[in-house]
This record gives structure tokens, sequence and C-alpha cells, in this order.
């Protein structure tokens, strides 16, 4: 198959690009500017320019783009950023599908459970309504924007990742930081639900999700065994072999992060993945412990 990806130099992007390709599929990425290789499409979102001949024709374009939501304090200029690498990138594909001869045939969209808000115990599905803050309103605008390929009669799914577990990157390098050095523990109250996906899941899911004609709409990108913070913490501090005995109080991480804080470690989301269960899609890791032990041993 002919498969395009935007974002395709981030942690999800590169480990799908080797496996797609370790299958034999052709894979091109979406690369901005002067780092474009031999195979690679440039372009430029900002500008609005891309290689449209390049794009046609393709089995399944994966949309990985957006700056990284925990990568600087939420600053309204930071803000700005984060919306416009997802927002408006995404309805710049769009827009540019619609001028193609042949579209591509699925459209794959990166969300985030982010989509939710913070909700408690509520267990959570893919029908489950949007939350009210900052992230909850970018997913759901950056969903907006890719839902729009629909009409040109591409199918198109999105996918709402959860916190992804992987030693090169995202989330768990900065959770294993303060283990390392002896001073882990516990979040706030602790009782917040950390909905979480293992990267060779993440991959797995969205190879699913190409191969299978039926996926549309939203798919809960995440294990079906979530966790709350007082079990997470527990189960970093076994693996790791470290003391997890320094509680972060949530006071000092909202003086610390900011908004920020609330989203991404004091929120609760109990992300179900109800979609990829009723398909009998066949987890890799559907505990912690396992995931954890094996994202730390590619370390």
């Amino acid at each position: 198959m002919k498969i395009i990806i935007s974002g395709a130099t981030g942690l999800v992007g590169a480990a799908l690009e080797t496996t797609l390709r370790d299958e034999g599929h052709n894979v091109a990425r979406l690369v901005r500017g002067g780092n474009a290789t031999a195979g690679d499409i440039p372009w430029n979102p900002g500008a609005a320019k891309v290689d449209l001949a390049a794009l046609e024709g393709a089995d399944a374009f994966v949309n990985l783009n957006g700056a990284s939501i925990g990568g600087g304090r939420w600053t309204p200029e930071r803000k700005d950023l984060l919306r416009s690498s997802r927002v408006n990138t995404t309805r710049f594909l769009v827009d540019t599908f619609s001028r193609l001869t042949q579209k591509p045939r699925a459209f794959l969209s990166a969300s985030a459970i982010g989509f939710y808000g913070s909700r408690g115990d509520e267990v959570l599905t893919e029908a489950s309504t949007s939350g009210t803050d900052f992230l909850s309103e970018l997913s759901r605008e950056w969903e907006q924007e890719a839902q729009r390929a629909e009409s040109l009669g591409i199918r198109t799914a999105i996918l709402r990742f959860g916190i992804i577990l992987s030693s090169r990157g995202g989330a768990l390098p900065r959770m294993l930081t303060p283990f390392k050095m002896g001073v882990g523990g516990r979040l706030g109250n602790a009782k917040q639900w950390m909905s979480w996906i293992a990267l060779d899941d993440v991959v797995g899911i969205i190879h699913w999700a190409i191969a299978n004609s039926q996926v549309k709409g939203p798919v809960n990108v995440v294990a079906p065994n979530p966790v709350q913070n007082s079990e997470l913490t527990r189960v970093l501090a076994k693996v790791l072999h470290r003391p997890a005995i320094f509680p972060a109080p949530a006071f000092a991480l909202r003086l610390m992060l900011g908004e920020m804080a609330d989203a991404l470690l004091l929120g609760s989301q109990r992300v179900r993945p109800e979609k990829l269960l009723n398909s009998n899609y066949k987890f890799r890791f559907e505990h912690l412990e396992p995931a954890l032990c094996a994202a730390l041993a590619k370390n």
C-alpha cells in the first residue's frame, strides 16, 4: 500500500514508519522545508504549499502533526502554537485532499483523550461528550477539521491517544526522572484515573485502522485497564526499584506548571477502548506492569 505520514519524525510516526516499511509498504513522509530527503514529500502548511502530485492515489494518510502538549507552559503564545500545529495543519490537509484527482482511501488523524476533559470516575467511551477545558476545546476543533474529509468520500478515523508508554519519548521519560532520583511519588490526591497505551499497541492499532474498512469516527487508543495515579506510582517504583515517598501536592504542581498541571497530571480520565474491544483487537499489553517493563527494556 501507499501510505503517507505527516508528523513522521515524532515518537509515534517514527515507530509506525519503521513497521510499515518492514512490511514492504510504500511509505512517504510529509516533511517541512529543507529537511526532506529522497522519497519525502516537501510541504509548508503555513504557506499552504505541498507537492500535490505526490499525494495522489494514497491508500491511507496518517496525520500525526502537532507540537508537544507538554513542551512548555501554556502561555497564550504556546496555546496558539498548539492550536495552529493541529487545527490549521489539519484544515490545510483536508483542503488539499479536495484538490486531488485520486483522494486517499482512508484518513487517520490524531487526537487525544483530552477531548473528554477531567471526569472523575466516569467511564468514558467514544460516545461520551467533550469537556470544557483548553485541551477539550483544542481536541474538538482538531477533530472537526479532520472529519471534513468524510464529505469528500474519504473514510476517516479519529485516533484519541492516551498516555503513550515508551522510553524513547512522550510522557514516560518525564515520569521516570524523579523516581530515578529517588524523589518520585503520588501526584495530588492520586485518585485520578490515567489511561495509558504501549507504543507497540499504538502502532498496532493504527495498522488495524488502516487495514479495516469499517473503522471510522473516533477510536479510543488506550489499553483496557486504566489505573489511578496511586497504582501508576506503585508500579513505577516497583519496576525501577526506587522509593515513591515524595508526593507532589496539587497546589505545588499548579504553581509550577499552571493550567497544564490540571490537564495533564491532575485530571481524571477513565477511558474505555470500546471500539477496539468490540472489534476483538488483540492488545499486546493489557496491563501496566508488563507494558512498563517492555518499554524500559527498549531503553
